[in-house]
């Protein structure tokens, strides 16, 4: 048993973050006011967000509300506090947060701690690249897939509707900038969809759209290895996409991606999906970082030198014990995220009771990814899937890993729904500004998104 009630500090509402802070109330007497241990935890936003399905929602094939997991549903003996750290002491065993901001300013917390997680997870990873902040969208939350889908089947709005062959063109051409998961998965979502919906405009044929995916590396999802990568570069490329191997996106400014091929492509949409970084909150701690500024982690996810403190996901640099060459670290995919978090609940209880570790090891489970409706590559078991077969291996191992049984079963009955009727292709980029018609009426002036598209 815990000895004294202790004060556990989550930070991150993610994967890590829930399944962690769900581990620990299942595995302690957890309570606001009683039980073994006060769990807090600390998130920029009341969901946490299973990004998997971010292509899939963005295609209409699964509502955005279902792709997410209220947190306070989940961890009804936690205190979740919706904010974003902004520092942690961990010599003065304490965490500054900023909460939800007001007519009268963000307030600032000071939550003190006896154990730590750190599980900020990551942000995109930009470049400098010229007009990028001005015209990119990222994919990383419910909200850019949801404003992403908005977009697309704007811009078929705009080149349905204009008599100016340079806007109708700028309009159809799409460029996806990284060729991991969500870039492939994204870009082959958004394409399905848009060539479904094209069938409803009578002036905007498939073949007119222009689809662009442009990575730096020499092969498309490494994940799934060689032979699968290039059977997923063959179809996307049969589909009439272009994929451009070696080759960067050297501006944007204007509405024109320039790359560094030389070619020039008119175009309102720019989805940049090339990779992510640490988490900024990382840097305004006083733990030790690697070069590529995650924690430095030991393989029992504590954070080396530095007791009562522990991370694991993206913030991390965690030893893979199973890896042939020595001092590699596990990579930042979700698939090792969920299985740290257990075994980082489990040691955070261990630590508290005395108990001795558990060391982080792992077995390749497989990769699995969509290429629209139908379509995939899988390397599961060793076994390599295309086409159909693909397809429903990664809708299986999806399902089976989103939380709770509310949302599985949500998500099944949208996918057996889906493909009993036709597709949604309704926009309502609307929603992103829902007061501006208000606004209009009472005489003010609508309020308008420096990023919006039309």
């Amino acid at each position: 048993m815990v000895k004294e009630r202790a004060r556990i500090l989550v930070v991150g509402g993610g994967y890590v973050g829930m399944y962690t802070a769900l581990r620990l109330q299942r595995r302690l007497r957890a309570g606001l006011g009683r039980g073994d241990a006060a769990i807090t935890v600390v998130t920029p936003d009341p969901y946490m967000t299973y990004q998997p399905f971010l292509p899939e929602a963005a295609a209409g094939s699964i509502s955005p509300r279902h792709v997410v997991v209220p947190l306070r549903r989940v961890l009804g003996h936690c205190d979740v506090v919706v904010g974003e750290a902004t520092a942690v002491r961990h010599a003065e065993r304490v965490a500054t947060v900023s909460t939800l901001a007001t007519e009268e300013g963000a307030g600032e917390r000071r939550l003190p701690y006896d154990e730590l997680v750190l599980a900020p997870g990551s942000v995109s990873r930009t470049l400098p690249v010229p007009g990028l902040a001005d015209h990119g969208i990222g994919f990383k939350t419910v909200e850019e897939a949801i404003r992403l889908r908005n977009h697309v089947i704007e811009q078929m709005d705009i080149a349905s509707s204009t008599r100016d062959p340079a806007v109708r063109d700028a309009a159809l051409t799409f460029v996806f900038v990284g060729g991991g998961y969500a870039g492939v998965e994204a870009l082959a979502e958004l394409e399905d969809m848009a060539r479904y919906t094209a069938r409803y405009y009578h002036n905007v044929p498939p073949e007119d759209m222009k689809w662009i995916l442009v990575e730096a590396s020499d092969r498309i999802l490494p994940e799934v290895g060689p032979e699968m990568g290039r059977y997923a570069l063959t179809e996307l490329r049969r589909r009439n996409i272009q994929v451009l191997l070696g080759t960067r996106l050297e501006s944007c400014a204007d509405r024109v991606a320039v790359l560094s091929d030389g070619q020039r492509f008119p175009t309102r949409t720019v989805v940049w999906t090339a990779g992510v970084k640490p988490h900024p909150l990382l840097a305004a701690t006083d733990l030790p970082r690697d070069a590529r500024g995650r924690l430095v982690c030991t393989a029992e996810l504590a954070v080396e030198g530095h007791a009562h403190a522990w991370a694991a996901g993206d913030a991390a640099a965690v030893p893979d014990v199973t890896a042939a060459e020595p001092g590699a670290s596990c990579a930042p995919n979700a698939q090792h995220a969920l299985r740290q978090a257990k075994v980082l609940g489990d040691n955070v209880v261990h630590s508290l009771r005395g108990e001795p570790l558990e060391t982080y090891t792992h077995k390749y489970a497989g990769s699995v990814a969509s290429l629209g409706l139908h379509k995939g590559v899988a390397h599961v078991c060793g076994r390599r899937l295309k086409g159909y077969p693909a397809w429903l291996m990664h809708r299986a191992y999806h399902l089976s890993r989103v939380p709770t049984v509310n949302r599985k079963a949500r998500v099944l009955a949208e996918w057996t729904l889906s493909g009993l009727f036709k597709r949604e292709i309704v926009s309502l980029g609307s929603l992103e500004h829902p007061r501006a018609e208000f606004e209009l009426a009472a005489g003010g002036k609508p309020s308008q998104d420096p990023n919006e598209s039309n």
